[in-house]
């Protein structure tokens, strides 16, 4: 479906990819802001083991190619001029591929992967504080240049590969733009660098000293440059159309963009297959706390040559809780049949269903990668309704416990909070998120495009379509927006509840002085 914007003539805009981790779409973004039609293609993921999260990185490309080629050809049959590209990426998803065959050489690694987290964090005591002040971010459980290292040791095709001088290494963002280039740029942006754990926050430069402790091979590492400096021209070959491929950025860091989040304390969440929380904090970056874990500093975007940063922090289950619930275990047709059985009513006084959705480890508000999930509560009176309000209720509390953590590490609260993501669609969701968080929540029109769009505006804005971001982003038209509708006494006896259930689940005293009181909201100035 078109979005038109008044006054603006839709004869022009942005060819944008967004892949993420369940899918790929790919649409133009009008110059009006708004995107056209929107193509998408889902793909793969992995389980080998229980710690291990793979894809194949020629799905990802295939894919890509796809619903690029359509998004072309729709374009072209409605007269639309596509004047550049603009890449949005899952980020910290690493592969290993052959420059001269351009076939990968293994299997992604997802950035939910956890099998090195337990020696990852041997590392913690003598490093954790030394990357936190200089990459905003501790050792963490993933790193894709130990797995790379690992597998260079571990296969010999990789080794060989490394000794012939073909072997590249990227994340998914490096990936596309060698392929969508035809080989000429093999590169990388802070927004994708600095998710991998090896990127100076002030210097604009690799961390080579963590990168090589690692035992990862410098010559690999990509080029790093700004997310809107530009990448060569794309081959007519990739996708019919050579034009330049002008931005690219990580997910999360294009949505910011899209959903308004350009000057301190202007924020976002994004749900998609997990919840991100980011927000705004200027030209200088707001470093992590120690007293607050999973909370990130890193670039939010490299505009030319000015860095502006943000604050990061994210659960790994949001999305992925509603599949694994709809697809793996049946236990609902769909999402949107899990929603309206949450909304039937209110729940039962007394003892009702409380999950704890940490399919994928916990970060905030303690650091638990190992952490697994947990149903409890459950009773012979435990209804469908119930049990779908339940994994609602879970999946707002771990969002909420995102939102104090950021607010409190920027020591300030914050000024504008905009959701989106496809997760966000669920009216009954976003409900339950005002009411725990205390905030309204405005859902940004054509909320499931948020990094596509945003990845764009940074592109349209290099090439000149636009004046500025601030242009493109307040021209949008303003969203639902969701009202808290319990009172501050219920919030806060939700929240201890909450706590008490995560102490119970995890064991950790860490969570101990949280019982005293619940956080107040953080509510706009």
């Amino acid at each position: 479906m078109t979005q038109t914007f008044p006054g603006a003539s839709p004869r022009r805009g942005v060819l944008s990819i967004d892949e993420g981790t369940t899918g790929t779409r790919a649409g133009v973004v009008l110059d009006s802001g708004a995107t056209h039609e929107v193509f998408y293609r889902s793909i793969k993921v992995s389980h080998p083991h229980d710690l291990a999260v793979e894809q194949d990185p020629m799905e990802i490309w295939t894919a890509t190619v796809e619903v690029a080629r359509q998004a072309v050809d729709r374009a072209r049959e409605e007269g639309i001029r596509i004047a550049s590209v603009a890449l949005a990426t899952q980020r910290a998803t690493a592969m290993l591929w052959d420059r001269v065959t351009g076939r990968p050489l293994l299997p992604a690694v997802v950035w939910q992967d956890r099998r090195y987290a337990h020696e990852l964090t041997a590392y913690g005591a003598e490093w954790d504080g030394v990357l936190l002040a200089r990459q905003g971010r501790p050792v963490g459980a993933r790193s894709p240049f130990l797995w790379a290292a690992r597998q260079i040791a571990a296969h010999p095709e990789v080794a060989e590969a490394r000794r012939a001088g073909r072997l590249l290494f990227g994340t998914v963002d490096t990936w596309l733009i060698w392929r969508l280039t035809g080989g000429a740029v093999h590169a990388t942006t802070p927004t994708n660098a600095a998710s991998t754990g090896g990127y100076l926050l002030e210097r604009h430069a690799w961390d080579e000293e963590w990168i090589g402790h690692l035992g990862f091979p410098l010559d690999l590492l990509p080029e790093l440059r700004s997310d809107d400096t530009g990448f060569g021209t794309t081959d007519p070959a990739a996708l019919g159309i050579a034009v330049p491929l002008a931005a690219s950025m990580g997910d999360q860091h294009a949505a910011l963009v899209a959903l308004g989040g350009l000057a301190a304390g202007q924020g976002m969440c994004v749900y998609g297959t997990g919840a991100f929380v980011d927000a705004a904090t200027g030209t200088a970056p707001a470093l992590p706390r120690p007293d607050i874990s999973g909370v990130l500093a890193q670039p939010g975007r490299r505009q030319g040559n000015i860095s502006h940063y943000s604050l990061e922090a994210y659960t790994s289950t949001a999305g992925s809780a509603l599949r694994w619930l709809c697809d793996e275990l049946r236990l609902f047709a769909s999402p949107r049949e899990l929603g309206e059985e949450a909304s039937r009513g209110p729940t039962r006084p007394g003892s009702t269903p409380c999950l704890v959705p940490a399919l994928a480890g916990i970060r905030t508000p303690v650091w638990h990668p190992e952490a697994t999930a947990s149903l409890t509560g459950l009773t012979l009176a435990t209804t469908r309704a119930d049990l779908a309000r339940a994994v609602l209720d879970g999946i707002a509390h771990s969002v909420c416990d995102l939102i104090d953590g950021v607010a409190d590490t920027m020591g300030t609260p914050f000024t504008r909070l905009r959701v989106g993501g496809g997760v966000s669609g669920s009216d009954p969701l976003m409900q339950i998120q005002a009411d725990l968080t205390g905030l309204p929540l405005e859902r940004v029109s054509d909320s499931s495009s948020a990094s596509l769009r945003g990845t764009a505006y940074l592109a349209g804005v290099a090439q000149g379509l636009w004046s500025s971001l601030d242009e493109v982003v307040e021209a949008q038209p303003r969203g639902r927006v969701f009202e808290p509708s319990i009172t501050a006494a219920e919030r806060t006896a939700s929240r201890v509840a909450w706590r008490d259930v995560l102490i119970a689940h995890l064991k950790d005293p860490a969570l101990l002085p949280l019982r005293e009181g619940a956080p107040e909201p953080h509510a706009p100035h």
